[in-house]
């Protein structure tokens, strides 16, 4: 079993050569949800002033797939302040939007913008239970944060494959609805 740092630089190499979208959130949710050592992952992506939820892997089903208006939502406030949200305590948190939490397991989070001085989304580790997020894991979180930018960004100028994150990211983070 890989440690930490093994799979913290095994997912910064395979980000590095990513040729697609799809396979790029697959490794940052993957690697997120370890290196946290997180009962969930979110890969969540600018999309015209709303976070969408790309793509997750957690132990039930979280927001895939939906939109929340970015000034409404703790991904957004994590992309519009460029710096990470950590919550031991959803519950006490006003950044936290209660309504949509309540369905899910998650007790505990941490969102990190992804590409700090422009960020195009976060990526987002849940806990089960009320968790301190510790120095180690967000610092492995932050690093896995800017290789993904770096991936997506390159996936964007290469033109392949940047039809989808174009259109994701085209907005910047005004968090404004487009």
């Amino acid at each position: 079993m890989m440690d930490e740092s093994e799979l913290l630089n095994t997912a910064v190499a395979d980000l590095a050569l990513v040729q697609d979208v799809e396979q790029a959130q697959q490794i940052i949710r993957s690697a997120a949800r370890r290196l946290a050592n997180a009962h969930g992952s979110s890969v969540v992506l600018l999309d015209h002033g709303y976070c969408f939820y790309a793509d997750e892997d957690a132990v039930s089903p979280l927001w895939k797939g939906q939109r929340f208006p970015v000034r409404q939502c703790i991904s957004g406030w994590s992309i519009l302040n460029r710096q990470p949200a950590v919550v031991p305590d959803i519950q006490v948190d006003e950044r936290v939007p209660q309504d949509a939490y309540r369905p899910t397991f998650v007790k505990s989070l941490a969102i990190v913008p992804m590409r700090v001085e422009d960020p195009l989304g976060a990526i987002g580790a849940y806990w089960i239970q009320p968790h301190q997020v510790t120095d180690e894991e967000l610092t492995r979180l932050q690093s896995l944060a800017a290789a993904a930018g770096a991936a997506l960004t390159r996936l964007m100028v290469s033109g392949d494959s940047a039809q989808g994150v174009t259109r994701l990211v085209s907005s910047g983070a005004t968090g404004e609805p487009g």
